[in-house]
């Protein structure tokens, strides 16, 4: 998920943020509303759209559950931050830590996402909007979320990689062979006889005879 929502100026986010937390939360969101509570302007419309791709109001305008945990005075900023997360998917996918990214990154992985069907100037503002959202929002639980997800995944790739050998030893096929009574492993063993330069065939006969007794 990607919201395509901005903001055209950024200036009353904040003061937008608190008059939100300071008023009942309406049965549905409203221009008439968000006149109320003193945002008459037409850029301060584009707030509907911004809390839509927040999920702070489902498509209806009617504030979610998540609207009303923002109400929360200790828990806005959490709240937000979970909000940024979901409405920035697919920019966290790129990047678990993309609110730390400079304006110009931004911009341009958002153009990349959008396949340049944004014109550089709604990239801009898009842009923007994110980065004014990330610093009113607090993103340390998130962090430590990410902080340990890869240390999780560490973990999982070495015991995957310390599991390998005996994955692979499981795979193989058994090489033991029963001879003579004695269950003895296949393992291969090469031996170098050097003969003794001696004219009686006898001293030859003996001594393979003797590596058949021993070694087979």
């Amino acid at each position: 998920m990607l919201t395509s929502a901005y903001l055209v100026t950024t200036k009353n986010l904040a003061a937008f943020l608190d008059a939100l937390r300071s008023a009942r939360a309406p049965e549905r969101f409203t221009v008439r509303f968000l006149a109320d509570l003193g945002f008459k302007s037409t850029n301060d419309r584009l707030f509907l759209p911004v809390l839509k791709g927040l999920r702070l109001l489902d498509d209806n305008g009617v504030p979610t559950q998540r609207y009303f945990d923002f109400l929360d005075d200790t828990q806005w900023r959490r709240v937000l931050a979970e909000a940024i997360r979901d409405a920035y998917e697919d920019l966290y996918r790129l990047n678990t830590r993309a609110h730390t990214l400079t304006k110009t990154d931004i911009s341009g992985k958002l153009k990349s996402m959008t396949e340049g069907k944004k014109s550089e100037g709604v990239i801009e503002y898009m842009a923007k909007t994110f980065l004014e959202l990330s610093k009113l929002a607090d993103f340390t639980e998130a962090k430590q979320f990410d902080e340990q997800q890869e240390a999780a995944e560490e973990a999982e790739e070495l015991e995957s990689t310390a599991r390998q050998p005996e994955e692979l030893s499981d795979r193989r096929p058994d090489k033991s062979k029963r001879t003579s009574g004695r269950l003895i492993d296949a393992v291969t063993y090469r031996i170098e006889i050097v003969l003794p330069p001696v004219r009686d065939k006898a001293v030859y006969d003996a001594i393979f005879r003797s590596l058949k007794e021993h070694l087979l």
